[in-house]
């Protein structure tokens, strides 16, 4: 998930780089949303449609790979062909775009881990304020800051939040969110993840200090790898594209991955080749390269 704003990069957006050559031909491609597949006003570009629906006609599975809830991912699922499924929530829900977001799979995170999380996230960086993403809906904490909130969210402590009666009735927690409001973004991530330890696994997409907590273990990279394997798929036959540290993982286990011209210097880092920004359609101008060459 993440909010409306540009992200500052240390390398220079305009200057693409292609991942090696001789690579294997593709079979999958992997696409983070936004600040990657759609532009900064959470539109599909015409040239990224085609491109999309190009890929699919010449046999290229697509999936979408987001850190969005499946109830928010009316803005592609127009654009989803054949197998019609997306990967939502970092990995942890594979979701069914035909059949209006139904959940297929999900891989939550323990209530008695989420809470023990914000406990100890309580203590280390005093002020966090926390949000919980279940399978029905998101509810927040009073201080939480008024992100894509749902107008029926119920607003209470996080420690009452998680508790097995409310909400939800026991529905399994996708996420947990945790925003503070003066930690830089990167400094809030170093010290939650040594914080969480091994009870959770933590990232962020968003240019604020907003974190995103998931079951340990639980990434873009482990769930489409899953996917993967179940159409056997290699690493090798997958292309990824991604903007945020929530993409790290997914860049660096495909065997082919663009970081876009925007993206987080540590996603630049990871990924085997390097395309331009969201705004100039930085995942049509490889996909449209891809399939010149077969």
């Amino acid at each position: 998930m993440r909010e409306d704003g540009s992200v500052t990069s240390a390398t220079d957006p305009q200057q693409a780089r292609p991942a090696p050559a001789g690579t294997t031909t593709p079979r999958l491609i992997a696409t983070d949303l936004d600040g990657t597949l759609l532009h900064d006003d959470k539109s599909v570009s015409d040239r990224t449609v085609a491109a999309l629906a190009a890929a699919e006609r010449a046999g290229i599975e697509v999936f979408f790979v987001t850190g969005r809830p499946a109830r928010w991912m009316d803005v592609v699922s127009d654009h989803v062909h054949g197998h019609g499924l997306a990967i939502c929530a970092n990995g942890a829900a594979v979701v069914d775009l035909h059949a209006g977001g139904r959940l297929i799979q999900v891989r939550p995170l323990a209530r008695e881990d989420a809470l023990a999380v914000v406990l100890a996230l309580r203590a280390a960086a005093p002020g966090t304020s926390f949000a919980v993403e279940l399978s029905t809906g998101i509810h927040y904490e009073p201080e939480y800051p008024p992100f894509h909130l749902d107008p029926g969210a119920t607003v209470a402590v996080a420690e009452k939040l998680l508790h097995e009666t409310t909400p939800g009735s026991g529905a399994p927690v996708i996420k947990l969110l945790a925003h503070h409001a003066e930690l830089s973004p990167d400094d809030f991530l170093t010290l939650a993840r040594a914080t969480a330890d091994e009870r959770a696994s933590v990232t962020r997409s968003s240019p604020t200090a907003l974190l995103e907590i998931s079951g340990y273990g639980v990434s873009k990279a482990s769930t489409l790898a899953q996917c993967c394997a179940e159409r056997g798929i290699s690493p090798a036959e997958v292309v990824a594209f991604g903007d945020m540290p929530n993409d790290v993982e997914m860049l660096s286990w495909a065997g082919t991955s663009y970081a876009m011209g925007n993206a987080h210097p540590a996603v630049v880092a990871a990924a085997s080749g390097r395309t331009v920004a969201n705004n100039d359609d930085g995942v049509a101008v490889v996909i449209e390269r891809i399939l010149a060459g077969l």
